[in-house]
C-alpha cells in the first residue's frame, strides 16, 4: 500500500490526510552487540522467542526535542485552613436542703452556721451555709444569711449561682436570688480557694420570715443551683469509622444452640436441658454459689428444678445465652395475649428466684403493657410476692378504676389476691377512694379456699 503525502504547497485538498511517520525500520535500530546501549521503549528479539517487530515503536529519550525556552514555574499550592472552636458553657446541678426545727436553731449565735451535706458539680463539692442569727455583728442578728461556698481546693473556680427559699403556701411566691438568665457586668462569679462564699448577708429580715409562708411546720426549703462555667476546645473531626453494635450476645447464644462443650444437665419436668456452667455462673449469682460454691458437688452432672414449667425453664436458659426474651409463640406454639401475659409472669418469678434483674424488669414492662381484668389480679399478687413496686402501683390503679373493679372481683384471681396478701386490700382501698366511693362487696373477705391454690394457701400457679 501506498502512504499519502502532503499536499502540494498552493494547492487545497478537500480532505488533507494527517501526516503519518512512516514505519521503522528494525535494521536500524541499533545491536547492543556495537556498544550501543539499548533503547527504551524498543524491544529486541531474545534468542528463540517471539518478534517484537509488532510492537508500538517509542522513540528514545534522547530523541526528544530540546526545550526551547525553561517551562513556567508551577502555581503554589493553595495554604491548609484549619479551624478549631473554644466551647465555654455551665455545668448545672441542684440541691435541695430542708432546714427543720428553725425556732430550735435561733440563737446559736452571729456568725455560726448551719450547713448542709456537699454536693457535687462541675467536679467541686459545694455547700450551703444558713445563718439563723446572721453573719455580721453588725446586723444584730435582725436578719438571716445565706451563702453557696465552695466546700473542696480549687483556684479560680468560675460559677453562677441560684438560691431560692421555697414558698411553703403552694402560691408560688418564691424568694430567688439568680446570676442564671441576666447579663453579668463582671461575667460570672469567682471563687479562689476552699470556703469562699457567694450569698446575702442580709437575706432575709427575721421577724418578717417568722410570721411567713416560707416557714412551716418550723420548717425552711432552700434549693440551691451552682453552675460551674467550663471550657474546651473542638477541632475537626477527621475520622469517622463506623461501628457496630455488640455481637457478643450472638456468639453467646450460639454456644446454646450448637450444643457443644456442655458440663451441666438440667432436668426440668422429664426434659432435659444442657448447659455450660460458666454461662450460668457468670450471668446469675445463685447458679454461682450452686455451680462454684463452697458446698458444689464435684461430682454434680445433672440437676433437677422443682416448681417450674420446662417452657419457663427454656425461655431462662434463652434469656441468660442471649440476653433478650424469646419468642413467646415459637416456644410455646400458641400465640395469644394470655399466653404472653402468663409466661411473663411465671418468666418473673424465676427471674426473681435466679436474681436476674435485667430479665426480672423486662417481665416487669411485659406485664405492664399486658394488665387486663382477667390477669392483673395474679399479676398484682406476683409484684406484692416479689417486690416489684412499679408493677404494683400499675395494677391498683388499673383495678381501682370504677370500670374495671367490679369486674376483676369476679376472677379467680381475685379471690386469691385477698388471701395471699391481704394487706393489699387496704392499699387497693386507698386508691379506690382517690377516684371515687365504691361500695366494697362482702366478698372482698371471703374466707372460701380459692381455685388456682391448695388448702395452706399455697400458690398453684396455672400451667402454660
Amino acid at each position: 500500500s501506498t502512504t499519502a503525502g502532503p499536499a502540494p504547497r498552493g494547492r487545497r485538498t478537500a480532505n488533507p490526510a494527517p501526516p503519518r511517520p512512516d514505519p521503522p525500520d528494525p535494521r536500524r535500530i541499533p545491536s547492543p552487540h556495537r556498544g550501543h546501549p539499548p533503547q527504551m521503549g524498543v524491544g529486541r528479539t531474545s534468542r528463540g522467542g517471539p518478534s517484537t517487530a509488532g510492537r508500538p515503536y517509542f522513540p528514545p529519550i534522547s530523541a526528544a526535542p530540546a526545550a526551547s525556552s525553561p517551562s513556567p514555574p508551577s502555581p503554589p499550592a493553595p495554604p491548609v485552613e484549619t479551624a478549631s472552636t473554644s466551647v465555654t458553657k455551665t455545668v448545672n446541678g441542684s440541691h435541695h436542703f430542708k432546714i427543720a426545727g428553725y425556732s430550735l436553731a435561733k440563737g446559736i449565735g452571729v456568725g455560726k452556721y448551719i450547713a448542709s451535706e456537699s454536693f457535687t458539680v462541675g467536679g467541686f463539692e459545694w455547700a450551703i451555709y444558713f445563718y439563723p442569727d446572721g453573719k455580721s455583728a453588725e446586723d444584730g442578728a435582725a436578719y438571716v444569711s445565706l451563702f453557696i461556698a465552695l466546700a473542696s481546693e480549687g483556684t479560680d473556680v468560675r460559677a453562677l449561682f441560684e438560691l431560692t427559699l421555697v414558698d411553703q403556701s403552694g402560691k408560688g411566691q418564691d424568694k430567688v436570688h439568680t446570676h442564671f438568665g441576666r447579663s453579668l457586668e463582671g461575667g460570672p462569679y469567682t471563687l479562689k480557694y476552699r470556703g469562699s462564699m457567694w450569698g446575702y448577708k442580709r437575706f432575709f429580715k427575721r421577724s418578717g420570715l417568722e410570721t411567713s409562708d416560707y416557714l412551716k411546720d418550723d420548717c425552711l426549703l432552700v434549693n440551691c443551683t451552682v453552675g460551674v462555667v467550663q471550657s474546651h476546645t473542638e477541632g475537626p473531626k477527621i475520622y469517622r469509622i463506623p461501628v457496630p453494635q455488640s455481637d457478643m450476645s450472638q456468639h453467646i447464644g450460639h454456644l446454646l444452640t450448637s450444643g457443644k462443650r456442655t458440663d451441666i444437665t438440667f432436668e426440668v419436668d422429664e426434659e432435659m436441658f444442657p448447659a455450660h456452667k460458666v454461662v450460668l455462673a457468670a450471668r446469675s449469682p445463685v447458679f454461682r454459689a450452686q455451680l462454684f460454691g463452697p458446698m458444689k458437688d464435684k461430682n454434680m452432672k445433672c440437676i433437677k428444678i422443682e416448681d417450674m414449667e420446662a417452657p419457663v425453664f427454656k425461655a431462662l436458659l434463652h434469656f441468660m445465652y442471649w440476653d433478650e426474651l424469646p419468642n413467646i409463640e415459637e416456644l410455646t406454639g400458641l400465640n395469644t395475649t394470655w399466653v404472653s401475659t402468663l409466661m411473663a409472669q411465671h418468666l418473673l418469678a424465676a427471674a426473681d428466684r435466679y436474681a436476674l434483674e435485667r430479665l426480672k424488669l423486662l417481665s416487669e414492662l411485659k406485664l405492664c403493657e399486658d394488665v387486663a381484668i382477667n390477669t392483673v389480679a395474679n399479676t398484682l399478687a406476683l409484684a406484692e410476692q416479689h417486690h416489684c413496686h412499679q408493677l404494683k402501683t400499675v395494677c391498683l390503679k388499673f383495678v381501682a378504676s370504677p370500670e374495671n373493679l367490679k369486674a376483676v372481683m369476679q376472677t379467680e384471681g381475685f379471690d386469691y389476691l385477698q388471701q395471699s396478701c391481704p394487706s393489699l386490700l387496704t392499699e387497693l382501698l386507698e386508691y379506690v377512694a382517690k377516684v371515687g366511693d365504691h361500695a366494697v362487696p362482702p366478698c372482698l373477705y371471703s374466707n372460701e379456699v380459692l381455685d388456682g391454690g391448695d388448702a395452706n394457701g399455697r400458690r398453684v400457679k396455672p400451667r402454660l
